[in-house]
């Protein structure tokens, strides 16, 4: 499968810089360039794209008012942003982007964006059921996406890719499909804000309700809830059982 790019960006030369990184990966081909937001919205318009690379400071409509217009085509394609300033990437996930570049762009995070927009696309209809499930039982006007200040700078993680939380003294440990990560927000906070995605397993833990594959009791006493992609079982308390056992029966 070979999939459609179109590159956006105000500068030739960053645009022919994307194009060569680009040719390093078969599945992926330039289909076509723009350089603002209303060459990229009427390019769509006549053309399929199955992933956007959009710059965000550009003249006229920027990258982010582009995105969401986007948003509203038959069929909108995927969008990564490719951009020199990492103030914008909590607004880029508003509008609904997988992944957030910096530039210069390096080879390898280039590589990550495309090989998330692969599984993407590959598994587009399993995602859409997954992602209308998320959409569905979460309140209006919460977030999409957990932020956390990482060593390797701002780093946002989607809640459909989120296990489990787990309290460890004053932060929290977000297991999630790419690994762990700290975040300042309280577990308290998390099961207010997201009441019907997460359910409390355990004073220290919050699992994702769509995630919950089974409830097995432990020869040693107790039990444990296994999760859809994790091997290892998260602990559940007696306090907070009788609540599993009724959510479970209600998936």
């Amino acid at each position: 499968m070979t999939y459609r790019v179109l590159l956006v960006d105000d500068e030739p030369l960053a645009r022919e810089r994307m194009k060569r990184l680009l040719l390093e990966h078969h599945d992926f081909v330039c289909a076509g360039e723009a350089g603002n937001g209303d060459e990229t919205l009427a390019w769509l318009r006549m053309h399929r794209a199955d992933l956007v690379l959009l710059d965000i400071q550009m003249p006229g409509r920027n990258g982010l008012d582009t995105a969401a217009a986007i948003q509203e085509l038959p069929q909108p394609p995927l969008v990564v942003f490719c951009t020199a300033y990492d103030e914008h990437a909590l607004q880029a996930f508003a509008v609904k982007a997988i992944d957030y570049l910096l530039k210069p762009v390096r080879k390898e995070d280039l590589c990550r964006a495309l090989q998330r927009a692969s599984e993407w696309l590959a598994q587009s209809g399993a995602q859409a059921d997954n992602e209308a499930t998320v959409t569905a039982a979460r309140p209006a006007g919460s977030r999409t996406h957990l932020s956390a200040r990482t060593h390797n700078g701002l780093q946002l993680i989607p809640l459909e890719e989120v296990f489990y939380f787990y309290a460890d003294q004053k932060y929290v440990n977000v297991h999630h499909e790419g690994g762990e990560t700290l975040i300042d927000d309280s577990l308290r906070q998390l099961e207010d804000e997201f009441p019907g995605l997460f359910v409390r397993v355990h004073r220290s833990a919050l699992v994702a309700l769509n995630r919950i594959e089974r409830l097995e009791a432990l020869n040693s006493g107790g039990h444990k809830v296994y999760l859809r992609g994790l091997a290892d079982g998260v602990p559940v308390s007696r306090r907070h059982l009788p609540d599993v056992r009724r959510v479970m029966k209600e998936l």
